[in-house]
């Protein structure tokens, strides 16, 4: 059998700067054939591989990495007709070149603005997509109410309203009371602590009530729905449902967005009383205010609008967070990367849009004088 012949290379006598390569460079030849490149005492400027007998993907990096260093062009580097093929598909995996820096310009400022607005474009047409489809579901579901997961709705509001009222109480709580001690030390320089009342029902009633409790549940809830569907995405059990003749949108998103449409509303209820109750305990024990005058006070100047408003807003919070939180969840690619990402993306989306859709609420049912 014939002995494959060993890498071998010389500076070719006869022209000028060129260095001639021969034998086998592979894999297996490959500690030889870096000993004789790193022997090599001068800088050829043509690299010769055309007697090269076999060459394979090693030996073409090998010669390419070399003739990087050496600072030689592309033409300066000759190999065989039935090498170019190998060399050309390696020079593609091997690019070396520096990734370009990053342009801190105006035009490239812009240039990133516009690709961030087209991407949120993009989001909200797909978001809105999604909410298409969900309604399109539920009216099937009046047609066919055997279509809907009783269980499934029963356990997901357990989950999203139950065991999230202790929290929810005790932030809407202290934050109560943290509005009116900060609007008593204001107006005790006017002499009219007593309006902290009005400040505090106002502000819950309309406002902190619904905004604290949907900014919950955008951590706590919308980041679980994702969470839940994206690890069904990776382990490929959406799939499962699919191959079964099952409608995921069914099984997994309208019980999450069902329960959410009723927990919501309860739970802000709950957060407007514990709001109040924080109130009232800052009047009791640092403004002087007995509770049976602060309730009276509370009872005189308090007005059912302002309850509505406030409430109006919990099921456009309640579908938006269930939305999100679902679509982020089938959007996962099948890693956990994948779903840590969404996940975030996830509040992000919720916590943002639930901030900015009560601002301009806030802001219409102000010029409405409602």
């Amino acid at each position: 059998m014939k002995q494959p012949r060993p890498p071998h290379c010389a500076m070719d006598p006869d022209a000028d700067g060129q260095l001639r390569l021969s034998g086998n460079w592979t894999l297996s030849t490959a500690l030889q054939s870096a000993q004789l490149l790193r022997a090599l005492d001068t800088s050829p400027q043509t690299l010769d591989a055309r007697g090269i007998e076999q060459l394979d993907s090693a030996g073409v990096l090998q010669l390419l990495r070399f003739a990087h260093r050496a600072g030689l062009p592309d033409e300066a580097l000759l190999f065989r007709d039935d090498h170019r093929a190998l060399v050309c598909t390696i020079e593609e995996v091997a690019d070396e070149r520096p990734k370009p820096q990053r342009d801190y310009g105006v035009a490239a400022a812009l240039e990133r603005l516009g690709r961030s607005m087209h991407a949120i474009g993009g989001n909200v047409v797909v978001l809105l997509g999604f909410f298409g489809e969900n309604l399109a579901k539920l009216a099937r579901l009046l047609r066919q109410p055997r279509r809907l997961r009783l269980t499934a709705t029963v356990h997901q509001m357990e989950e999203v309203g139950l065991d999230a009222v202790p929290l929810i109480a005790l932030l809407s709580y202290l934050v109560g009371a943290v509005i009116a001690f900060l609007g008593s030390t204001i107006l005790r320089d006017f002499g009219a602590e007593i309006y902290v009342v009005e400040l505090v029902n106002i502000a819950f009633l309309r406002e902190f009530g619904v905004l604290l409790t949907a900014i919950v549940l955008a951590g706590r809830t919308a980041s679980a729905f994702t969470a839940q569907i994206g690890a069904m995405k990776a382990r490929e059990e959406i799939d499962a449902i699919r191959t079964l003749g099952l409608d995921p949108v069914d099984l997994l998103v309208l019980p999450r967005v069902l329960a959410l449409l009723v927990m919501l509303p309860l739970l802000t209820f709950i957060a407007m009383i514990a709001g109040l109750a924080g109130g009232v305990t800052v009047g009791a024990f640092d403004l002087g205010i007995p509770p049976q005058m602060y309730i009276a006070r509370m009872h005189e100047t308090m007005e059912a609008r302002h309850f509505l408003v406030g409430l109006s807003k919990a099921p456009v919070f309640a579908i938006i967070i269930a939305l999100i939180g679902c679509l982020e969840g089938l959007k996962v690619e099948g890693t956990a990367q994948s779903v840590g990402e969404r996940t975030t993306s996830s509040v992000v989306q919720t916590i943002s849009l639930v901030i900015i859709l009560d601002a301009l609420a806030a802001l219409w049912f102000m010029h409405m004088d409602w």
